[in-house]
């Protein structure tokens, strides 16, 4: 189960960057920014069954490693204006930060695969994720409002 858990990860990943070297060739949206956390926020549901549930000490674990991680994509996730729309510039260190966070989180499975449960275990790395996610896009949504501002107003992009 961890094997195909990380399997899986590694596919997510690469599919991340693939989307994240798209989005940077087409205008960026409040809409695109903030659906991401949304839809993952359906996740939560795995709680309803007991074999994912965390305790409390596990959820403040995996939230705070959330919440550092984050910082890693806040600070390569940066806008520019073209042609009087914002798009998202490509970082080349996003790409290294992504595969890093991706083998820590590697690492962590196989250590903590020893001494928590698999369902624990991916309750705690869903929560992981998701601390990540939602301050990285409420950080990136901060900022493109902030750049959407300064643009004149004929040129606001529909969001």
């Amino acid at each position: 189960m961890v094997i195909f858990s990380t399997i899986a990860a590694v596919i997510m990943a690469l599919g991340v960057m693939m989307i994240r070297m798209r989005a940077s060739k087409k205008p960026a949206s409040a809409r695109k920014i903030i659906l991401p956390p949304i839809f993952m926020s359906t996740g939560a549901l795995m709680f309803l069954h007991p074999m994912f549930r965390v305790t409390p000490l596990e959820f403040l674990e995996a939230i705070t490693l959330g919440f550092f991680f984050s910082i890693f994509l806040i600070k390569t996730s940066n806008f520019e204006v073209k042609e009087d729309k914002i798009y998202l510039k490509r970082s080349k260190a996003f790409a290294f930060i992504l595969i890093g966070l991706l083998l820590i989180r590697i690492a962590l499975k196989f250590y903590l695969s020893n001494s928590i449960d698999v369902g624990e275990l991916s309750g705690m790395f869903w929560i992981l994720a998701f601390g990540m996610i939602v301050p990285w896009r409420i950080a990136m949504y901060l900022s493109f409002r902030k750049l959407e501002n300064q643009l004149p107003p004929s040129n606001i992009q529909a969001t």
